[in-house]
């Protein structure tokens, strides 16, 4: 089942975020988990999951058969929407929209982090030959992000203007921003034909509007605005689904740890996968080249995701300040390393 929001309005997806948080979540038997992801290779370890139904394989040894359902949507915004209305089991999603659904959530839902989907770094590209930095844009400029003001990318943009102009100007950059899904923001920046002069992207889109087009061009990295590897994005549930679905719960942790270790170890195998699942025509020597980069880690262990969370509360975007990962992150072996 496929659902893409191409389309997220950040005023009327909030609106509809504070809705759910007052609708009960609908019951979900044991052996029932349905995924909402979104776009990239940050998702690939539920790609290799869905290929080599690791989901199902764990689930048997728990005795449960568990049907998968995997759907994609765009947008922080709309995975918590479908989180909090009990539409999923699970959202895939950048750490950004966690720590805003973990915040709201707190004492009611109590929406926390399962695992990390690995170490990525985000870059914002620009066409622009005049934008070397963020302080270089314009009222002309039109940045495209996942989900306006909530996407981790909206957000990295938000903490590296805090650094800027300071805290008080954090949301600057705010107005110039287009919710836009990763692939037509591509398809954009590659054009060059619409008003779209940059992109908050993630791997594979930011590699392939860098290859495709020549004036296409780095201007921020995640890594640089978090000072060093991080995770940007997670899987989360809330905690009455953890705790009514034990077995398939456990199924799922560990489904998506072997899927980790796999995928560090048969990138091959994992490129087939991403390809499979995607429909994806990216040049495979291109895809390997991501999966193989010393900046890319694929592992269930979140790394140094805090800072952002600190910040978030700070600036006054969330009420509560996560004061270690322990805060966000369900209690797992996979996570107590974590940072």
């Amino acid at each position: 089942m496929t659902k893409i929001n191409s389309k997220t309005k950040p005023l009327a997806c909030a609106s509809l975020l504070l809705a759910a948080l007052t609708l009960p979540l609908s019951a979900s038997a044991e052996g029932q988990l349905r995924i909402a992801q979104q776009f990239g290779i940050v998702y690939l370890l539920l790609n290799i999951a869905q290929v080599q139904k690791l989901i199902e394989k764990h689930g048997k040894a728990e005795g449960l058969d568990i049907h998968v359902d995997y759907q994609q949507l765009s947008g922080g915004a709309a995975v918590n929407e479908a989180l909090l209305s009990g539409s999923v089991d699970i959202a895939g999603g950048g750490i950004g929209p966690l720590f805003t659904l973990w915040d709201r959530t707190r004492d009611r839902q109590n929406v926390r982090a399962v695992v990390a989907t690995g170490q990525f770094p985000y870059y914002l590209i620009s066409t622009n030959p005049k934008v070397k930095s963020i302080a270089d844009f314009t009222d002309k400029d039109r940045i495209a992000v996942p989900a306006v003001g909530v996407s981790v990318q909206s957000r990295f943009l938000q903490q590296a203007s805090a650094e800027l102009w300071g805290d008080k100007a954090y949301n600057r950059l705010d107005k110039l921003q287009v919710a836009l899904p990763h692939p037509d923001a591509t398809a954009a920046i590659i054009s060059n034909g619409t008003e779209i002069s940059a992109h908050f992207s993630n791997s594979p889109f930011q590699e392939q509007a860098l290859a495709a087009n020549p004036n296409a061009h780095i201007v921020l990295n995640s890594y640089t605005v978090a000072g060093g590897a991080n995770t940007p994005v997670v899987l989360y549930t809330t905690e009455k689904f953890r705790q009514e679905n034990p077995r398939t719960y456990r199924a799922f942790v560990n489904a998506i740890a072997e899927a980790a270790e796999f995928t560090a170890q048969h990138p091959q195998e994992a490129a087939d996968a991403f390809i499979r699942v995607n429909n994806s025509k990216i040049d495979r020597k291109l895809l390997l080249q991501i999966l193989q980069s010393p900046e890319v880690k694929f592992t269930v262990t979140p790394n140094n995701t805090l800072s952002l969370g600190q910040f978030l509360y700070r600036v006054g975007a969330i009420k509560h300040n996560p004061e270690s990962v322990k805060d966000y992150f369900f209690d797992d072996p996979h996570v107590a390393s974590g940072s």
